[in-house]
């Protein structure tokens, strides 16, 4: 299979959401070719454990259970705020945002830092599809299938040193293309951050497009997170600075409304957020009268995750 750069693809060969839900039934008896790729440079067989099975092992298989989302749902409804509050403004507003030249700085407690430009970020790596549950915290859910690198892959290269305990996230702050950084709702530039377990797992993902073409500006062009046993806000959009740090740093949500918003973010069912149930989410794309269902622990990824929180009591540490 030939695997393209994201920029590299042309509007003619981008991938129909149709053609795209076709060819799965093929890919579905195609396992990825020379897995061997997910072990970064400079680590050994031997210091990488085995990976747990996880959606989208095979190049755009769902194994959800569920139906994907279309193109137009995951464009048109979402969380953005620097451009606004509504769920439409991030359409409405991202046009004037520039993608491209785009560089991420590289700091901290790691081997190899500095200021890397877009190609030096993803150009070593093949592209991957990976379907994925997406759960926010305001209680609704899409299933969205992603293109990106596994986000251990690219931070390997920079060859964190034993302190590093945490990795941190920064958006880039440009309030004359983002008018809703010029508001007051949160302090910007927008902050996140995993533990270093967290953010080496083989599902955490580093975004480079969705459905086979770039990601839009809206859904946070042109790098951004998706940790999908998470809330939708730990995966942070439009980054510009990856930091090894020792110790726990602020995230934004958690600042803005620390009894509200927890560090760690997992999604958990039984544990209500302040002001509704986490109990059940709403299906976007489902109808007028979206259906609801139940919200699965970890969003679905129990099996492959919940090791990583071995003794830490979820509902203190939410």
């Amino acid at each position: 299979m030939l695997i393209k750069r994201s920029t590299a693809i042309k509007p003619s060969e981008i991938t129909s959401e149709a053609n795209f839900l076709n060819r799965r039934s093929f890919l579905h008896t195609a396992s990825l070719a020379g897995s061997g790729l997910l072990l970064g440079s400079g680590c050994t067989q031997a210091d990488t454990p085995a990976d747990p099975p996880f959606e989208g092992r095979l190049m755009g298989e769902n194994t959800t259970g569920l139906e994907l989302n279309s193109l137009s749902d995951i464009m048109s409804y979402n969380n953005f705020y620097e451009f606004g509050l509504s769920k439409g403004d991030p359409a409405k507003y991202a046009g004037a945002f520039k993608p491209r030249p785009w560089t991420v700085e590289i700091a901290g407690e790691a081997e190899v830092t500095g200021t890397f430009d877009y190609g030096d970020i993803v150009g070593p790596h093949p592209i991957q599809e990976r379907i994925y549950r997406f759960r926010c915290v305001e209680a609704w859910s899409m299933v969205i299938p992603w293109n990106g690198i596994p986000l251990r892959d690219l931070l390997r290269r920079f060859k964190p040193t034993s302190r590093a305990r945490y990795v941190a996230f920064e958006t880039v702050y440009r309030p004359s293309e983002m008018p809703g950084q010029r508001s007051r709702v949160l302090d910007f530039p927008y902050l996140e951050a995993l533990t270093i377990e967290e953010a080496m797992h083989p599902l955490t993902l580093l975004v480079t497009g969705l459905y086979g073409i770039d990601l839009p500006n809206q859904n946070g062009a042109p790098l951004r997170l998706i940790v999908p046993w998470k809330y939708g806000f730990k995966s942070i959009k439009s980054i510009v600075r990856i930091s090894f740090t020792a110790t726990m740093p602020p995230t934004t949500w958690s600042l803005a409304g620390p009894s509200e918003y927890g560090f760690y973010a997992n999604v958990n069912p039984e544990v209500d957020h302040p002001r509704w149930s986490q109990a059940r989410e709403r299906v976007i794309g489902s109808g007028l009268f979206s259906k609801k269902q139940p919200t699965l622990m970890f969003n679905g990824y129990a099996e492959q995750v919940a090791g990583l929180y071995q003794g830490l009591d979820l509902t203190r540490n939410f």
